[in-house]
């Protein structure tokens, strides 16, 4: 799929927008299916109080809202910058078929949006992160997946 620039300046242009609207950070985000623009996101964490609503993470609500499905296949997002490890991971569980954006995380972290520690926690085993984490349960919890497995009227994703 080719990128096209004009969602990625739409991307970028509600990221200034909705920034100088005092709305939140200066990221911006549109998913589009078919050359339509289906969902648009900004980042919106200080004005919802809501450390996941990102940019990314809004346009897939959305786009996932108007079209009724959790599974965004056949779909690309647009962001005005580099996702974040979270966005990332979302853009994955979605099912996206690609991601374009235009600023570096490099940028980003020189406008003190700093995701590089992130991006160093995630591959260490859980017991090595800076969070202090623990295992409990482990044999209940497991339970829960083997019903689960077994459970014939699922809905896989």
């Amino acid at each position: 799929m080719p990128c096209s620039e004009s969602f990625l300046r739409e991307a970028i242009r509600l990221s200034s927008e909705k920034m100088e609207a005092g709305e939140g950070g200066p990221f911006g985000a549109v998913i589009v299916q078919n050359g339509k623009i289906i969902g648009r996101g900004w980042n919106r964490v200080t004005s919802a109080n809501d450390p996941t609503a990102h940019a990314e993470i809004m346009a897939i609500r959305e786009a996932c809202s108007n079209l009724k499905t959790f599974s965004l296949a056949g779909c690309e997002i647009y962001a005005s910058c580099e996702p974040c490890p979270m966005c990332l991971a979302a853009i994955y569980w979605a099912r996206l078929d690609a991601l374009y954006f235009a600023a570096s995380r490099a940028e980003a972290a020189d406008a003190d949006f700093d995701d590089a520690r992130l991006y160093e926690e995630i591959p260490k085993p859980w017991m090595h992160r800076m969070l202090p984490t623990e295992q409990r349960l482990h044999d209940e919890a497991r339970k829960v997946f083997d019903a689960w497995k077994a459970k014939p009227d699922k809905t896989v994703y």
